[in-house]
Formats: C-alpha cells, structure tokens, sequence
C-alpha cells in the first residue's frame, strides 16, 4: 500500500475532526508492549465496536485501486468500516488495516469522526465469522500529514496480532480535502 492510501477525501466540516493529544502518541514502551493474547485463526470480521466513542458498525472487505491505494467503504455508507481484505485478518498475526469515512460529502460525521479522541488502553472489539471476538487494546493515536505519511509504520507486518485504523483528519480544503490522517495503533490482548 502506498501513502496515498490513507487519504480518505470527505465532504468537509466547518469544524476539524477531533485531532489526537501529543499525550496519545507512540511510544518506545508501548511499542515494547508484546500482546496478551494468542494470534487466533483467520476469520472475517464481522462487526467493529468501539464503546468509548459510540461505534458500533458492519465491516466489509476493500482491496487496493489501480495506483495501489486503499480503497474506502462506500461513500454513500458512511457508518461501514472497510478492512484490507487482501492483507491480515483482524485478529490472526500480522498487521491488519481498517479504515473508514469522517465524515459525508454533506459535512455529516462518518463512522470514524471520534477516531481522534480516543486515547491509550481504550478497547476496540471485533466479532468475527468464526464467532469469537478479536479484542485490541489501543496504545497510540497519532496525526500524520499526508505528504509526510509514515506508510511502513502504519503498514508494515508484525510478528503480533495488531491493528491499524485510519480516517482523514486534520484540516480541510476544497481542492485537496484533508491535509492528514488519523491512525490508530492497536494490539491484540484478548480473544473471547
């Protein structure tokens, strides 16, 4: 995947999306942080839930366009989460990549509006096919302009279940869209 992928074009609010702390950022201990839980078997998700910022949406599959950049769900679904369904499955070992939309070509929040808020140790849950779920505790949250995007960081393999999910962010033009994306850095540290 390239840098490009991250890009996520929204509508556009008068007010930014909310922009990740400084204190949320990643760190040498978290990344040191080994997870807690066992690589599970590939499944699809299903289902991601997010309690602290009032997710709780339907997943499907997205694959790469014809420059190599990360697809979208749909923008005429703005509460879908897509996920790289050519990459890691969300709970098996590697690095597993969801995105979704901040917002509508009308201004409306997107299902990932409130990805910017969310701060270390929140929890994201995803029920899988299988019918267990993938629970990642999150360890960094962090702002990344797209021309500077930090692609092997965010995409690169682990040798641990981990998860990365991405909105647009930051601010906002008419002929560009978002200048940034918000990332999420999470690792698996249960399975239920």
């Amino acid at each position: 995947m390239t840098a490009a992928a991250a890009l996520l074009v929204g509508g556009g609010h008068d007010e930014e999306p909310p922009r990740p702390s400084a204190a949320q950022a990643l760190s040498p201990s978290a990344d040191a942080t080994r997870s807690l839980a066992r690589p599970l078997p590939p499944a699809e998700p299903m289902r991601l839930r997010i309690a602290a910022i009032g997710v709780d949406a339907p997943m499907t599959p997205v694959g790469l366009d014809a420059a190599g950049a990360l697809r979208t769900p749909p923008a005429g679904e703005p509460g879908l989460v897509g996920w790289y369904g050519d990459g890691t499955v969300p709970g098996a070992a590697g690095t597993a990549v969801a995105t979704g939309h901040v917002d509508t070509p009308t201004g409306d929040p997107g299902v990932f509006y409130d990805l910017g808020t969310l701060t270390k140790g929140d929890i994201i849950e995803i029920s899988r096919s299988d019918r267990r779920t993938a629970v990642f505790t999150v360890r960094a949250v962090e702002l990344y302009d797209r021309e500077e995007f930090p692609s092997e960081m965010v995409y690169g393999s682990s040798d641990r279940p981990e998860l990365r999910l991405i909105t647009c962010g930051g601010g906002y033009t008419k002929r560009t869209g978002y200048l940034s994306n918000v990332v999420v850095f999470a690792t698996l540290t249960a399975a239920t």
